[in-house]
């Protein structure tokens, strides 16, 4: 399905990508649905897909300072301030007004948009990208992806990833919007007998494991990706088992967008054309901008230069991992719990993959404990209200100190062994 370019790459005639109703409003949706999880910690009390008459007070419980947030962050992820209406978001109702204001915004200025992600603190962050700049990663991905003719994502479309698959890339393929299919609302059993040939999986390693666990063969012809994290190689086997015709891994972040690409986990990534590798300093990498001009950007992680375009991932400088597919940073979750009044100092680390794939806490009470277990469930009801859902410890130890080795640094300790793990 090859297509003649037109401005930023898009097929010659296409509309801008926020002009297909379906699209705008699954944008805005996700949006709104997350922005609420973070505020309380439990989410939208309706679960989408929502129709456009749905009303931010009466059907979701939106109060005042609710929605002034919810309008930022709607106003910041499209630069509806460059438009100048952002502030008609406050005094419209319905979902459906929501996205009449982002449309409005979007055909005065589109040329970037904000996304965000957690930095090494685990507040949430800005990335500013340039729409050119992400239509470079579009422009070679449609090559890697033509003729797939449904996009299948488990990825929200106002993430940078989701926005690149669901959103660019689907666009660029020529794929009408209702062809791109919500995974999220489906298990993964799902694919045995929804999946077509032709179709194009959007996952990360979480959703992987799951189809890997629940989906022995998979139907034929299907081609999936996955990204935010460096999917297990286990788990990338057992997709290759149970035929997936090939599983492309994407590395990236929300600061980047994709660096690099690869058919398996038995080989290097290559970085996407539009980057190289910096020959100044080990961990700077460069990008070519639209106009020319060369970017530099600090890695992410430790990368393993294996040639001029080739690279493995090595460990992250910010500490953070992925739990569903959610960038969490362990010291946090560790502060949110030593501030507990009856927590004396605690650890958090991601489990083993023995263990499971969330976080697990070793926590020091301030004092001798008689019920282990009032205390846990205490320490749960505190971990709800104060964090959210992929930040969750779901293993909670309890010990006189925290577990160090001989030489005084921290182990690692058995996730259920304790009477006190839930």
């Amino acid at each position: 399905m090859t297509q003649a370019a037109g401005e930023c790459g898009a097929a010659v005639g296409a509309a801008p990508w926020w002009q297909a109703r379906p699209v705008l409003r699954r944008f805005v949706a996700d949006l709104i649905e997350d922005e609420l999880l973070r505020l309380r910690r439990s989410g939208a009390s309706v679960a989408q897909p929502w129709p456009e008459e749905l009303t931010l007070e009466q059907d979701l419980g939106v109060d005042s300072l609710e929605r002034l947030t919810l309008a930022a962050a709607l106003a910041e992820s499209l630069h509806l301030h460059q438009s100048g209406i952002e502030d008609y978001l406050l005094a419209r109702r319905s979902l459906g007004d929501w996205i009449d204001v982002a449309d409005a915004g979007l055909t005065r200025f589109s040329s970037e948009l904000t996304f965000r992600t957690s930095g090494s603190s685990g507040v949430p962050k800005p990335c500013l990208h340039q729409l050119s700049s992400l239509q470079q990663e579009i422009d070679q991905l449609a090559v890697l992806f033509e003729g797939r003719q449904r996009i299948l994502s488990a990825v929200p479309s106002h993430h940078i990833y989701g926005f690149l698959f669901n959103v660019l890339l689907s666009r660029a393929l020529g794929l009408d919007p209702e062809a791109v299919i919500d995974l999220r609302r489906s298990t993964p059993a799902w694919l045995a007998r929804g999946a077509m040939p032709g179709d194009l999986l959007i996952g990360h390693p979480d959703f992987w494991e799951a189809v890997a666990r629940t989906v022995p063969r998979l139907p034929a012809d299907l081609v999936g990706v996955t990204s935010t994290a460096p999917c297990p190689d286990h788990v990338s086997d057992a997709i290759e088992k149970a035929g997936i015709a090939r599983l492309a891994h994407i590395y990236g972040s929300s600061e980047t967008a994709g660096i690099g690409w690869r058919w398996s986990y038995r080989d290097p990534y290559s970085l996407f054309a539009h980057w190289s590798f910096s020959a100044d300093h080990a961990d700077q990498l460069l990008r070519r901008l639209p106009d020319g001009r060369q970017q530099a950007h600090a890695c992410q992680d430790r990368l393993d230069r294996l040639g001029p375009c080739s690279f493995n991932v090595a460990s992250r400088h910010d500490e953070g991992v992925q739990v569903g597919g959610v960038n969490v940073f362990p010291s946090r979750v560790e502060a949110a719990l030593k501030r507990h009044p009856l927590v004396q100092d605690a650890v958090v680390r991601l489990m083993r993959p023995d263990e499971g794939t969330r976080l697990k806490a070793y926590v020091v009470p301030r004092s001798a404990v008689a019920d282990t277990a009032l205390l846990v469930a205490d320490l749960r009801r505190w971990i709800d209200a104060h964090l959210t859902v992929p930040e969750r410890p779901k293993s909670i130890r309890l010990g006189t100190r925290l577990p160090v080795t001989v030489s005084g640094k921290h182990s690692d300790w058995d996730a259920g062994t304790s009477d006190a793990a839930q």
